[in-house]
């Protein structure tokens, strides 16, 4: 396992933040300007709302990097959080985020937070930096994979699911040519792996 502890440990040095493997994280407080902590709610509520925008799920794919976010509101209404795992720099991931849908939606969520400048301002940097904290510790369950590394890997299963559902398939694991290959350990693997 390659969880971090202790002081902080980042993929980039400059930066604060956690590595496990090709995931980091990243985690900003922020202080909520006084009476917004409601319309900062209705604006986590629409952005949570699954009939809503289909062109955020679209940037989080262009990305390509973030695996996941989390917003929360506590301290009595007074503090809000932003956390997320991503893959590859810090300044690209924030970088990235400006340049889609999402970055919309970081200035209005932010918006609600004393002092931020927006996501296209060029002072935003330092802003999130101000607010970074690196996480105690910081775990990932599959530290060796990327994003678009688990975007491949699942599109291979629904290809391989469609192969093993084929009559052909079956009728060529039957045949006894082909006895030989069926009956390779790596062969035996993925058909077990595939029923699993």
């Amino acid at each position: 396992m390659t969880a971090t502890t202790g002081t902080a440990q980042s993929a980039h040095a400059d930066r604060p933040g956690r590595a496990d493997g090709v995931c980091s994280e990243f985690t900003v407080f922020t202080k909520i300007k006084q009476g917004h902590a409601n319309a900062l709610r209705e604006d986590l509520a629409a952005l949570a709302d699954p009939t809503g925008d289909e062109r955020v799920h679209a940037a989080v794919r262009q990305i390509g990097t973030l695996h996941d976010a989390r917003h929360v509101i506590f301290d009595n209404d007074t503090r809000f959080m932003f956390a997320s795992v991503f893959d590859g720099s810090w300044d690209t991931y924030i970088d990235d985020f400006a340049k889609t849908v999402v970055g919309e939606r970081f200035d209005k969520v932010f918006s609600h937070s004393e002092g931020f400048p927006g996501i296209k301002d060029p002072g935003v940097k330092e802003w999130f930096l101000a607010h970074q904290e690196p996480a105690g510790v910081f775990v990932s369950a599959y530290p060796d994979l990327t994003v678009q590394q688990i975007y491949k890997d699942h599109r291979v299963e629904e290809a391989f699911e469609e192969v093993l559902d084929t009559p052909a398939f079956r009728a060529a694991l039957e045949n006894p040519a082909n006895a030989e290959l069926v009956a390779t350990p790596a062969f035996q693997k993925l058909l077990e792996e595939a029923s699993a």
